[in-house]
């Protein structure tokens, strides 16, 4: 009798193996002859040299699966170890972005949401414009979770300018980091949607996904890496620049921003407003402009964007 020891790191292994040990129960039903022990992070198997290739590959099967949809259940198990190939992707999916926790589906809800989507396969850099609750943001960390799931990419750096929107900064209680985290809140809570938490909680201790102020930005060099720059419209002419100067070698950059919610003072020009004026026929730089018929939050949201729209145009 021969012994195997695979370890897992592609996945959390106490979510993959489920529930006391559910994916393991179902594989220990499917290769009878083999004694299968789980403990930690590694997987003992011990039986035939045959039993052992087949069993190896099917685990890689339902890892790569549970990877790619962050949910496994009786069925798909069941189905993965029945099947004669790897080939778990439905075609009917080739619209869906990235298979969120729980298998949530995220895709494109819109025309110009899809519009993004269409334009990051054909350019390097996008800005997409326009009101609250359109899904610019959202939209866009969906792509980078695509791109770094599909190893096109090593790291997601997401960024926005700590602008006092209101508030002094200085006066909030905590460290540095815990007063510039609810100026972060709507990039976490968009991860949080697409990434199961300890994996999540792993990227951010390996540097793999990185979210700091525009301010940490200056003097890098953003190669391999899908990077977001969230309410733009609060950017400065210098800010701006420097932003988009940083572009690396096999690097994708998706700038979004509202024009309508400027927090900078008064008579300081908004760097999103130039950067639009000043790029918009530069090749390799794609334009968006989202509206009122692309809020996907609650209804009511369409209705105060039109609302105001009337008065502002008055």
């Amino acid at each position: 009798m021969n012994e195997k020891i695979i370890e897992i790191t592609e996945v959390s292994p106490s979510e993959f193996f489920g529930t006391q040990n559910a994916t393991i129960l179902q594989l220990k039903k499917y290769f009878p002859k083999l004694k299968i022990v789980a403990r930690g992070n590694k997987v003992k198997v011990f039986g035939d040299d045959d039993q052992l290739i087949e069993f190896e590959k099917k685990l890689s099967m339902l890892i790569k699966y549970f990877d790619r949809y962050n949910k496994l259940d009786e069925n798909s198990i069941e189905q993965i170890l029945l099947s004669d190939d790897s080939k778990t992707k439905n075609s009917n999916e080739s619209d869906i972005l990235v298979h969120g926790v729980g298998g949530k589906r995220i895709k494109a809800q819109s025309p110009n949401q899809q519009k993004m989507v269409d334009l990051m396969k054909k350019n390097d850099m996008l800005f997409a414009v326009g009101p609250a609750g359109t899904g610019k943001t959202y939209t866009a960390v969906a792509l980078a979770v695509r791109a770094l799931k599909n190893k096109e990419v090593k790291r997601i750096i997401l960024t926005r300018p700590a602008v006092e929107a209101g508030e002094n900064l200085g006066f909030l209680p905590g460290d540095f980091k815990e007063k510039l985290d609810p100026y972060m809140q709507p990039l976490y809570d968009a991860l949080r949607d697409m990434i199961p938490h300890e994996k999540l909680d792993g990227y951010l201790e390996k540097g793999v996904l990185q979210i700091a102020p525009l301010a940490f930005m200056r003097g890098r060099t953003l190669d391999n890496a899908y990077v977001i720059l969230d309410e733009a419209q609060n950017t400065t002419h210098n800010q701006m620049k420097m932003f988009l100067t940083r572009m690396g070698k096999r690097a994708k950059f998706i700038i979004t921003g509202d024009p309508g919610q400027i927090d900078l003072p008064r008579k300081q020009v908004s760097g999103l407003k130039e950067a639009l004026l000043a790029l918009k026929d530069v090749e390799g730089i794609g334009m968006v402009y989202l509206d009122d018929k692309d809020v996907v939050r609650h209804r009511i949201v369409k209705r105060i964007i039109k609302a105001y729209k009337s008065i502002e145009t008055e």
